[in-house]
């Protein structure tokens, strides 16, 4: 009898792995017994088998429901992992907006007062984040992604880049004019690439030279719309109530209509276009940038051609209507334009956002690169195409 049980018992415990088993107590197989024979089952061999095989069912049966409440409970906690990871990601995906929602009006509001105040607090305000935007290109152009297929400029010399950078939007409202300060400082830089230690490499030179052209020297144009367009908005209502103590109806230029209308445009594309884009977007716009598409990308060039017409209207320039709305397609262009150009740098740079200076929005440049290639369209219209600058 011990030498059945034992072999018995110890088969159960291979079995039983993960919950134990609640089978009949072993000596109810011993009483069964088979037809009319008076005799117990186990005392022929025969008898011995046919009680093993049962037992075995048993406990076969009794592991294949436990294995399938196993499974059935493994289904269901996965489901609830998946349900909370759900749950998690919405969760996060809220807290970002929210964030980005309320550093995008606190920085609006901001820069909104920095237009208005123009000068010296414009154009510092302007050469700062021209200073930390070169810094995260530089950074951008030696990431690993772009790195790979070229030879990045040495840190010095992407250092000075950025202070040259810097200390453009200063020069064009010390001087008016900073061709010949852009020229010379690119041939420094150019120098400076050539007597480097090592072998020099052409993709050095074309990425510090594109880094002065698009860090440094176009947002000089913001400078020279708002600061070098000094003549008066004569017919702009508001300057009429405006405050001495804030420069009076004096304080209201050319500059600064052109450059509020400009900012309010782009910021109307990139909003309507994003909401644009939520409720409509089908048909993908490049493979540059893949969330952009078609129908977000129409609407916010409706969006930003309302915004500069309503916008001309209450300040009462430019006088045209139709000249108001070449200029909001150019602010619209630029602001396009300027956004997919950073976005394929961050695509070779293999990153999502340029830097993580603001909440919710990235880096500088994130914010910014909209703006890049709009004053210069801006500032270039105006100069050349309005008579009298459209008063």
């Amino acid at each position: 009898m011990a030498s059945f049980a034992e072999p018995i018992l110890s088969t159960s415990r291979c079995i039983f792995t993960r919950k134990p088993l609640n089978l009949p107590a072993f000596s109810e197989y011993s009483s069964l017994r088979l037809g009319g024979d008076t005799k117990p089952l186990l005392r022929s061999r025969v008898g011995q088998i046919s009680v093993k095989r049962r037992f075995l069912t048993a406990v076969t049966r009794a592991e294949s429901d436990q294995l399938g409440d196993d499974d059935s409970n493994s289904k269901g906690v996965d489901r609830i992992h998946d349900l909370q990871k759900l749950e998690d990601n919405k969760q996060k995906k809220s807290s970002q907006l929210k964030k980005r929602v309320i550093f995008g009006i606190g920085i609006g509001l901001l820069v909104g007062c920095v237009v208005l105040a123009g000068g010296w607090v414009f154009t510092v305000a302007l050469a700062a984040s021209v200073f930390i935007g070169s810094r995260e290109y530089f950074e951008l152009v030696r990431s690993r992604g772009i790195a790979k297929g070229m030879t990045p400029p040495p840190r010095y010399v992407s250092r000075v880049c950025s202070v040259i950078c810097a200390l453009m939007p200063i020069l064009t409202l010390y001087f008016g004019n900073i061709d010949i300060s852009v020229t010379s400082a690119a041939f420094v830089v150019a120098i400076a690439l050539l007597v480097q230690t090592g072998s020099p490499r052409f993709a050095q030179l074309s990425s510090t030279m594109f880094g002065l052209f698009y860090c440094g020297y176009l947002p000089c144009f913001w400078v020279k719309l708002r600061c070098g367009l000094a003549a008066p908005a004569l017919n702009t209502g508001i300057g009429r109530t405006w405050p001495i103590l804030l420069g009076g109806q004096a304080h209201w230029t050319v500059g600064l209509v052109a450059t509020l209308i400009s900012f309010s445009g782009v910021i109307a594309t990139d909003t309507f276009a994003f909401l644009g884009g939520k409720a409509f977007g089908r048909t993908p716009l490049t493979s540059i940038s893949p969330k952009k598409t078609w129908e977000g990308t129409f609407t916010g060039f409706v969006g930003c051609i309302g915004m500069t017409v309503l916008l001309s209207k209450s300040l009462c320039w430019p006088q045209s209507l139709f000249s108001s709305i070449v200029f909001g397609f150019l602010n619209f262009f630029g602001s396009v334009f300027g956004d997919l150009i950073e976005s394929m740098i961050k695509r070779d740079a293999g990153v999502k956002d340029s830097g993580s200076l603001i909440p919710g929005h990235g880096g500088i440049l994130d914010r910014v690169d909209s703006y890049i290639f709009t004053g210069a369209l801006a500032y270039s219209f105006i100069k050349t195409s309005l008579r009298l600058y459209g008063v």
